[in-house]
């Protein structure tokens, strides 16, 4: 059996505490330093991004999301203690936790802390693929030569430097592929380091419900409840050829997943199809001037996503919802890719005049997508707006502004409708 340390990062024999440092924060595994699969996820990231910045919240039940009539993103441990959830109802959250501070997401702090952790994983492999700001997997196959230490090694000193030098905490799961990688790494959180070996692959997966498997929502977890498939064992007592009947693709990839297979690869260039932020009002509106600052405010959130990942969109789309949830949606292929809020707001703009008057609306949302690198973007002037080329370079100047002195250091007008 083999172990390590989590703070010290000693390599020692199972104790229950280090022999060098005293912490109780041991990991023993018999695979422990063989496995090199692995999935890093921050622990409740905005949450922690907010406590961090503002050490008056630390013990306090923090919410990040819209008003009432919006959805929960992000829940801190103290207020999920209480039973709030991702993607929870505002109003249904408030009612279990009712003395919880609710906070607007601020995306750019977000994805800043974001890159920085992506910088950390790139430090220790370049097979990275990012899930999302706060998730990735990694390949450490082959890297222990290089750093000297085994991966088990390198994932404990990562999440020490995320604590140590950016204040936020993140959980590690460890296995031999993706999919096990990914259920290990929320066994234990927050601030978990879960090991899944291939020894023991098929005894830890048989009593486990099949709403473990990452994309299995309410209604393929329906459908699977309709064939009586409820756990992994349940699975087992089933042929490909029947899942695959059953199933689809979907029944191909659950007779793998049943036996804990998994070969896809960690891809550090899985591309990203579109970037999109919308929101949920309070109460539904047809206000012109109501979905205007909106509207800004999304292009914005759309445009720092954007630059984070360095990348520009050829389509900007708008979406609507009405209050009966019918749902408009409007694009537009631009002549030159763009990365630029005020480009993104204005075409939304001029897609939302077009809309016309068919409200009240309880969401609007806009993105961008046919995404191509930021070199792509924002080439060629606009023979129809000659001022546009100002405006974006007004924009770049107040990025570097805001990098510099903070997100509300300068706020268009129109923002603060």
């Amino acid at each position: 059996m083999q172990a390590l340390c989590r703070d010290c990062l000693s390599q020692i024999l199972p104790a229950r505490r280090c022999p060098h440092c005293s912490s109780p924060r041991i990991k023993a595994h018999e695979e422990l330093f063989s496995l090199t699969i692995a999935h890093m996820d921050c622990d409740a990231f905005y949450a922690s991004v907010e406590k961090r910045d503002n050490p008056e919240l630390a013990t306090k039940p923090v919410i990040i999301g819209g008003g009432k009539r919006g959805v929960v993103s992000t829940a801190c441990y103290v207020a999920r203690i209480r039973g709030v959830r991702s993607a929870m109802p505002m109003f249904q959250a408030l009612k279990l936790c009712p003395d919880a501070v609710v906070i607007k997401p601020r995306m750019s702090a977000y994805v800043e802390v974001s890159r920085e952790i992506r910088k950390m994983m790139n430090e220790l492999t370049p097979d990275v693929e990012p899930l999302s700001l706060d998730e990735a997997f990694m390949d450490l196959t082959g890297t222990e030569k290089l750093h000297g230490a085994p991966p088990a090694v390198m994932l404990a000193r990562l999440v020490k430097r995320m604590k140590d030098e950016l204040g936020v905490t993140g959980s590690i799961g460890l296995s031999h592929n993706k999919f096990l990688a990914k259920v290990a790494s929320d066994l234990d959180k927050p601030r978990g380091f879960s090991v899944i070996g291939k020894a023991e692959t098929d005894d830890f997966l048989r009593a486990k419900p099949v709403r473990l498997i990452w994309g299995i929502g309410p209604a393929a977890q329906a459908s699977l409840d309709k064939a009586g498939i409820r756990t992994f064992s349940d699975l087992l007592r089933w042929d490909r050829e029947a899942l695959h009947s059953r199933f689809g693709s979907m029944g191909d990839r659950l007779w793998h997943l049943a036996r804990g297979q998994d070969r896809r690869r960690v891809s550090a260039h899985a591309p990203v199809k579109s970037i999109s932020n919308e929101t949920t009002f309070f109460e539904d509106t047809a206000s012109l001037e109501v979905l205007d600052g909106h509207l800004w405010r999304l292009a914005e959130k759309v445009s720092d996503r954007a630059k984070a990942k360095e990348l520009a969109g050829r389509v900007v789309t708008l979406k609507l919802k009405r209050a009966n949830h019918s749902a408009l949606t409007r694009r537009v292929t631009l002549r030159s890719p763009t990365q630029i809020a005020d480009r993104i707001y204005r075409t939304a703009r001029s897609l939302l005049d077009q809309v016309g008057n068919e409200g009240p609306y309880r969401l609007l949302g806009c993105g961008i997508s046919d995404l191509v690198p930021e070199s792509q973007a924002d080439e060629s002037g606009d023979l129809l707006d000659p001022q546009a080329g100002k405006r974006a370079e007004a924009e770049r100047a107040t990025d570097a502004i805001r990098k510099r002195f903070g997100e509300g250091a300068i706020l268009k007008g129109r923002a603060l409708r």
